[in-house]
């Protein structure tokens, strides 16, 4: 009794099977008796169909690429133009191919003349969207506006190519885009109380991008991080260090913090400090510290620089040396300052300037006798009292 249940069972499967290879190949449920002759052969006939269509279309590919290799030159289409006539060649080439495969099957001419049309909206908005940023860098770099002004523009079009180009895909499948457009505003309330973080950070970019507090390629330090600004996105900042690597920080965190622009001038200056002994000569070690300036490179002439007291402190006098340097070098600076000390101490020395290190000196009165133990590990100890004379 199982054995045979399990037959049935495999042998219902079997039909399934057989009607539904049936129906692919073009036959139907209403006929009597099933033709598996005029099935094959009808099979046949529309994959041959099928393949002299995509031979002929291919062959119209690559015969336009042939004609566009070869005359290049006459046609004066540059590297950048060929590689996107190309690709809007291969797109063709696909979409004319898909549905030469469509029409020749059960497909409905109806599908048919949707996939077509939504296939060329396709194209288009692909076109549109692989052209705006070429086009915007164009126009801002016309009207000389910055990097950030251009990212944002990119996005913010970027975006609106994306939304535009699929409702009007769907559009030719009959969908129904203001009931869409409607539904997705709902769900977009939904979503930005979900992801209030990430609306922030949109709003704060935009906001960062239009005060234009500074730009991609300023030198920026943002708390305790420092770095140049290589990109500025709707949601996030990203700052390159002098060790080579990326601090990707949240443009909230951005708006909100002390943000400081070391290249938002012309140029920048920057101070050290140097102590020298009581004993030395100011004057002379003043002019050593300016002449190691002057033969510094990267540090300009004008403004001037300085070197002045800025403390008399207990293990010497110290100076406070200021130089100014371009925007080009603040990435270099921490390597400068460096150098300028390691130069400063070797003229110093040259000069026999003496550069003093923390010391304790005592000063012990001539004319008082100090007892010398006789005893090892022996001390003494000698308060000595000063008495004025009275008037």
């Amino acid at each position: 009794m199982a054995i045979a249940s399990i037959t049935e069972f495999f042998q219902e499967i079997a039909r399934d099977l057989h009607t539904s290879f049936y129906l692919a190949i073009g036959g139907t449920l209403e006929e009597e008796t099933r033709d598996w002759s005029s099935r094959a052969a009808d099979l046949a006939s529309t994959g041959i169909k099928i393949i002299i269509l995509l031979a002929l279309v291919g062959f119209l590919y690559w015969l336009t690429i042939y004609i566009l290799k070869h005359n290049q030159e006459r046609l004066r289409l540059s590297e950048r133009r060929l590689k996107i006539t190309r690709s809007v060649l291969r797109y063709i080439w696909i979409v004319l191919s898909i549905i030469a495969v469509m029409s020749q099957t059960s497909v409905e001419p109806g599908t048919v003349k949707a996939t077509a049309k939504a296939s060329t909206w396709a194209g288009i908005y692909f076109v549109l969207w692989t052209t705006s940023g070429h086009v915007i860098h164009k126009v801002l770099e016309h009207y000389g506006l910055n990097a950030s002004i251009e990212q944002l523009l990119k996005n913010v079009l970027s975006v609106l190519i994306i939304v535009l180009g699929m409702a009007s895909v769907m559009a030719q499948f009959g969908f129904d885009i203001v009931s869409l457009v409607a539904g997705l505003g709902i769900a977009g309330l939904a979503v930005g109380f979900a992801a209030q973080s990430t609306l922030a950070n949109f709003i704060a970019g935009i906001t960062i991008l239009m005060e234009q507090s500074f730009q991609v390629g300023d030198w920026i330090s943002i708390g305790d991080k420092e770095g140049r600004v290589v990109l500025i996105s709707l949601r996030t900042t990203h700052v390159l260090t002098r060790d080579n690597i990326t601090i990707i920080v949240p443009n909230s965190n951005v708006a909100s913090s002390e943000v400081i622009n070391l290249t938002s001038k012309n140029f920048i200056r920057f101070d050290i400090r140097i102590r020298i002994a009581f004993e030395a000569d100011i004057d002379a070690a003043r002019a050593v510290i300016l002449k190691v300036l002057e033969e510094t490179n990267n540090v300009l002439a004008r403004p001037e620089t300085s070197a002045t007291i800025d403390e008399i402190g207990e293990y010497g006098i110290f100076f406070k040396v200021r130089f100014w340097v371009t925007p080009a070098a603040v990435a270099r600076m921490p390597k400068m300052k460096e150098g300028i000390l390691e130069n400063v101490k070797k003229a110093l020395d040259a000069a026999d300037i003496a550069i003093p290190y923390p010391h304790m000196r005592l000063l012990m009165p001539k004319d008082v006798d100090y007892p010398i133990p006789t005893k090892p590990f022996e001390t003494t100890t000698h308060i000595a009292t000063n008495k004025g004379n009275s008037d």
